[in-house]
């Protein structure tokens, strides 16, 4: 039985994926990144706090030494919290929405990716300290599906990453939104992480993106394809898919996205 993350819980994040994550836990969409507005943490679970851990973290030139992973008792489950530097102990009492401490920038992500919670869920008998294991987890809202054409004009960039402003969010703050495939929507690293997800939809065999077959679904797990994502014909990572509230526009990642504010962009994706 999967856990489900109701809205409420939701709506105090502006982004959230299942599946944009090299984790084991993401594959089958067994955890959840949720990103908060600052760089505080504000706990997306009450209950009681079992344990918090120092863990080490792959050495990355962007990232700290150290991660950090906070169990919190919730009743019927113990959630698993990482990138939170904690500020509570071991028998305090959280409740949704309390701060639990400070954003991680860990190594154990992308350049790319913005600071995040990655939350969760294990049975009482199962060890909390491992990551395998790991209940499914849903959402308690529908994500609206945005079609998108495979191209836009770069309104943002950072070192690894330039945002375009297309697909439009209709109605950003209100809901949340991501790049339609059959009527649902696409979630994960495309292609650079072996699974991505497809959330909601008509059920189907096959997922697209901007009309193109991309991967093959299993429930609402996607396998992708062995494809080169290119912007103006010139290879990059892939793109970050997610469902988000605020900006809807595709996001290309990579060291090699070599694009400009107000360049023109035209992705599309070749078979390997």
């Amino acid at each position: 039985m999967a856990v489900t993350v109701p809205a409420d819980v939701l709506a105090r994040y502006y982004r959230f994926s299942l599946y944009n994550s090299p984790f084991d836990a993401h594959d089958e969409g067994c955890a959840i990144d949720l990103y908060p507005e600052s760089e505080r943490a504000p706990s997306p679970v009450a209950g009681e706090v079992l344990d918090t851990r120092r863990v080490r973290a792959p050495s990355k030139p962007y990232a700290a030494e150290h991660d950090y992973l906070i169990l919190v008792d919730t009743g019927e489950h113990v959630a698993r919290m990482l990138h939170v530097n904690p500020s509570v102990e071991a028998g305090e009492t959280v409740a949704v929405g309390d701060d639990i401490g400070e954003l991680v920038r860990a190594g154990f992500f992308a350049p790319w990716v913005p600071n995040h919670v990655h939350l969760g869920f294990r049975d009482h008998d199962a060890n909390p300290y491992r990551a395998a294991g790991s209940l499914p987890v849903a959402v308690g809202v529908d994500v609206e599906p945005l079609p998108w054409d495979g191209t836009g004009t770069v309104v943002e960039t950072g070192e690894t990453w330039a945002r375009l402003d297309s697909p439009t969010h209709p109605a950003p703050g209100e809901r949340f939104v991501g790049v339609e495939s059959a009527g649902g929507v696409l979630d994960g690293g495309f292609p650079h992480y072996e699974w991505g997800g497809l959330l909601g939809g008509a059920e189907t065999t096959r997922a697209t993106l901007a009309g193109d077959p991309v991967g093959t679904v299993d429930g609402r797990t996607v396998a992708w394809d062995s494809v080169t994502v290119r912007a103006n014909g010139d290879p990059v990572t892939g793109l970050a898919l997610f469902c988000s509230r605020d900006d809807a526009g595709a996001k290309l990642v990579g060291e090699g996205v070599d694009v400009a504010v107000g360049d023109a962009v035209d992705v599309t994706v070749d078979r390997d």
